[in-house]
């Protein structure tokens, strides 16, 4: 009887059934060695040895100047060797909260920002199905479709500005060839006009934009299981369906993920809209980052640009903490 207890037992913690076992298995793991510990706090000499390399430019070119720039928030510096530098407090940030100016630019920004990075979304998707698909020369289409990523900003910006010409410009042109530009009318000042300027910009920065999140989006398409298309679509559903119930559960992290990288670069875009308007006509294209660049470069107060900076670094960081917190709430509700 005891044999047989101790042979039942045994079989109940082999298959995981024992109580005691399924105890000592879950319950608190054994003390680990200080060399243990610090290993699983990646605390090893030697990893960080391995990541100085990749450390110290970061250190250098990233955190020390975010660092010096919020010390010069709190300091009305100024252009000029001989101007001397006094330490103001949050004055700069009082009056940032009066500058109608500075608030009316950060209202464009996200204009912008919303604007570039959802419509890069949809018409990157769209193309990133298309390239998907066993085309004729697939390989050509993908490479095409990486060309305006492979441009610099300023190139770019140049290259839009002759499309946008009010007089040689080639989309005049051709707005007038198909019948669209009366014969009575003159040509269109894409650039100049107030209430083109904001949308003819937007419309550069989808198209520069958007060959990244196309080449992120069809990495992720190759990663969906073809094994669950084809079994949905023997089941008699439709494209649509198969999109909402296969593709996209299985694309949508990747989605999230450029979308937000894609927001925080647009929020942050100089170049390109510096080239194309230098924030004109009338401030309507004055991105945060160009009012700021103005404020220091142009009428030389260094403090005060510094403070802007600083709050633009805090949108961003609010809107990552909640964007990260809803995605790790989702992952957990997704994991139950």
């Amino acid at each position: 009887m005891s044999g047989t207890r101790h042979e039942g037992t045994a079989l109940l913690e082999e298959l995981g059934g024992a109580p005691a076992a399924r105890k000592r298995r879950t319950g608190t793991p054994p003390p680990r060695t200080p060399a243990a510990r610090k290993r699983l706090l990646g605390l090893d000499h030697g990893a960080w040895f391995l990541l100085l390399p990749a450390l110290l430019p970061i250190l250098v070119l990233s955190v020390g100047p975010l660092l010096y720039a919020v010390s010069l928030s709190f300091t009305d510096a100024q252009a000029g060797r001989t101007v001397r530098t006094d330490f103001v407090g949050v004055a700069n940030f009082a009056d940032l909260r009066m500058d109608s100016l500075f608030w009316e630019s950060f209202r464009i920004g996200l204009v912008w920002a919303v604007s570039v990075t959802a419509l890069q979304l949809l018409l990157a998707l769209g193309l990133a199905l298309l390239l998907n698909q066993n085309l004729r020369f697939r390989w050509l289409a993908r490479t095409l479709a990486l060309v305006p990523w492979a441009m610099p900003e300023v190139v770019v910006g140049v290259m839009w500005r002759l499309v946008y010409h009010q007089d040689a410009g080639i989309l005049n042109k051709t707005l007038r060839q198909l019948g669209m530009l009366g014969e009575g009318s003159g040509n269109i000042d894409w650039l100049t006009n107030i209430s083109l300027a904001l949308p003819a910009v937007i419309l550069v920065g989808v198209w520069a934009g958007m060959p990244q999140t196309t080449v992120v989006l069809l990495a992720g398409l190759q990663n969906v299981p073809h094994e669950l298309t084809e079994a949905a679509q023997l089941d008699g559903a439709g494209v649509w369906r198969r999109f909402a119930a296969v593709t996209w559960p299985a694309l949508k992290p990747v989605a999230l993920a450029i979308t937000a990288l894609n927001f925080i670069w647009n929020f942050n875009s100089f170049g390109l809209v510096y080239v194309l308007t230098q924030g004109g006509p009338g401030g309507q294209t004055r991105l945060p980052m160009l009012f700021a660049y103005e404020e220091a470069f142009k009428y030389g107060q260094f403090g005060y640009a510094a403070a802007m900076g600083v709050v633009m670094i805090a949108v961003v960081a609010v809107f990552l903490t909640v964007f990260l917190r809803k995605r790790l709430k989702g992952s957990e509700e997704e994991a139950v």
